[in-house]
């Protein structure tokens, strides 16, 4: 559970709803809150959350990693949010690309990014994250293709790797020549992916090669 001050924790009705009408937590059960930022303490659930142990702070990832999505249709971005958020990817950027078939206006744009908080909040809660991703306002491909670090899913690119810690993905209709200008390219496997499965198979790549789950194979 997410709250403002672990010195002196509250949560909001919302998330108090949830937590005794929902989980059916009761009074007196253990319970840890945390801060969004790497740091947790655990607390006793009741009227008001009593802490019972000290704030521990865990370390940050030695490197962030990133994944930007072409925005798609339906309640799928929603899902994209949802799953880059349990994988631990850091920074969660929606892009606007050329053949991008979901335009939004400025104002849907800001409605949508307040519900991808919200299902990233959730999300981190389900998966025990210590630390909230940062989720980046709707953001046009050549405003983030041109910085160091980022390479383009594209088949026939090469393989994902940390000197490259952030992968945009893109639309159905893929990206057009001149957007792929002048930036690395990489390859998500050997067959054709949705663009929301190729999202998050772009974070599953990074976080395990960051979190030292896989390595390089030696052939």
């Amino acid at each position: 559970m997410f709250v403002t001050d672990l010195d002196a924790p509250e949560i909001d009705d919302h998330d108090r709803h949830h937590l005794s009408r929902v989980l059916r937590t009761a009074d007196g059960e253990p319970l840890t809150v945390c801060d969004g930022s790497g740091r947790w303490r655990p607390c006793r659930f009741g009227t008001s959350l009593e802490p019972t142990g000290y704030v521990v702070e865990v370390s940050a990832p030695e490197l962030e990693v990133a994944v930007g999505f072409s925005l798609i249709k339906g309640g799928r971005p929603d899902l994209v949010v949802q799953k880059l958020t349990e994988l631990g990817v850091d920074r969660i950027v929606p892009l606007v690309a050329s053949r991008s078939v979901v335009h939004w206006t400025p104002e849907k744009a800001r409605v949508h990014r307040d519900r991808f908080l919200r299902v990233s909040r959730e999300a981190s809660m389900q998966s025990r994250r210590v630390r909230l991703p940062v989720i980046m306002a709707l953001t046009r491909v050549g405003a983030v293709s041109a910085t160091e670090g980022v390479v383009m899913a594209e088949p026939g690119g090469g393989p994902v790797g940390l000197d490259h810690p952030m992968v945009l993905v893109g639309p159905e209709g893929g990206w057009t020549e001149e957007e792929l200008d002048n930036c690395q390219r990489c390859s998500l496997g050997a067959t054709v992916l949705r663009s929301e499965t190729a999202a998050i198979v772009a974070g599953a790549l990074l976080t395990a090669l960051r979190d030292r789950r896989v390595g390089p194979i030696n052939y």
